[in-house]
């Protein structure tokens, strides 16, 4: 099988494509071979080793392919099968060992490679939506980095839901794509303050909800759009970490929630993680739910792929294709 490694951390150049032996799946596992794999940010995190993880590293975490072999105390998936998985360290390669218990059946109306873009950014916004703060007629949220992964399919289950989006993205190019993911009023950083856009929509009240991803740009201006009692849902650093917030900030500026969640603790178990699929699946093939797919990149690209996502101008999703 061949990989993409990381020896050493730094920039996109630290990666290398290798040849290595293909394993065998032991307890729980599944040997899979690898059809399409998702390129996160938090790859790239990896990679520059703001998050640690023991070295050497075969990086990428989720996608799609065809199972290959089991090993025992699996049940339910078999050789030949059609999945996803998620969690699976390790994606950028022809194969991967994935635990049984992140792994998906993948309907036959979804292809592999709509399947590895909706996979990852999917749950997460499922969460968001429908969990750390659950959307529903009539409520109201600012959606950072909207054309982003994330950021389109939160706006399109957010619609699902019946609330009023506020999409917020860096440029004009980019502001088309979220109003095409359904977000009904769209701000451009630099030309507008997306908080005084949430006030004005709101009447002067702030929204009930601001998912953020982009950190420390933006977590300031993010309590000031908020409602009294409002939520702000951080998921992400993109710009920076947040730094630390006195507690009684929160009490200033109205009595707000705070979250910084991550997708592992809104997938705890294996049947959350399938009740989640069975929706994000189920509306990818009605259509009501579909990812925006920037480019696909050959195994040997995928430090292009990193370059291109941490220049933070892609719109929707890229993918690594062994």
């Amino acid at each position: 099988m061949r990989a993409i490694r990381v020896h050493v951390h730094g920039g996109p150049e630290t990666m290398r494509l290798e040849d290595m032996p293909l394993p065998s799946p032991g307890d729980g596992q599944l040997l899979i071979e690898v059809k399409a794999a998702g390129v996160n940010l938090f790859d790239t995190q990896l990679r520059s080793g703001l998050y640690k993880r023991e070295l050497p590293l075969t990086l990428g975490l989720e996608g799609a392919g065809i199972v290959r072999a089991h090993g025992s105390d699996v049940a339910g998936i078999n050789a030949g099968d059609r999945v996803a998985f998620i969690f699976a360290p390790g994606t950028y390669a022809t194969h991967v060992l994935a635990p049984a218990a992140r792994v998906v059946p993948l309907p036959e109306a979804i292809s592999f490679e709509d399947a590895a873009a909706i996979l990852f950014q999917g749950l997460t916004a499922h969460y968001l939506a429908t969990s750390t703060f659950p959307l529903k007629a009539g409520s109201t949220c600012v959606v950072h980095s909207a054309a982003g992964g994330v950021g389109i399919l939160l706006c399109r289950i957010a619609k699902i839901r019946g609330a009023e989006v506020i999409g917020a993205v860096s440029t004009s190019a980019k502001a088309e794509t979220a109003h095409a993911a359904g977000a009904d009023h769209v701000v451009v950083y630099g030309d507008q303050d997306f908080a005084a856009v949430a006030r004005r929509v709101t009447e002067g009240r702030g929204v009930d909800v601001v998912y953020d991803a982009v950190g420390l740009e933006t977590y300031i201006r993010s309590m000031d759009a908020l409602r009294p009692r409002g939520t702000l849902a951080l998921y992400g650093e993109a710009s920076g970490l947040v730094p630390p917030i006195d507690p009684r900030e929160l009490l200033t500026r109205k009595s707000l929630y705070l979250t910084r969640t991550g997708l592992d603790h809104y997938i705890a178990d294996r049947a959350e993680l399938l009740s989640r699929t069975d929706e994000i699946f189920g509306w990818a093939a009605t259509g009501q739910l579909n990812q925006t797919i920037f480019r696909t990149y050959r195994l040997e690209e995928a430090a292009d792929a990193h370059r291109a996502i941490e220049s933070r101008t892609t719109i929707g999703k890229l993918l690594v294709i062994p």
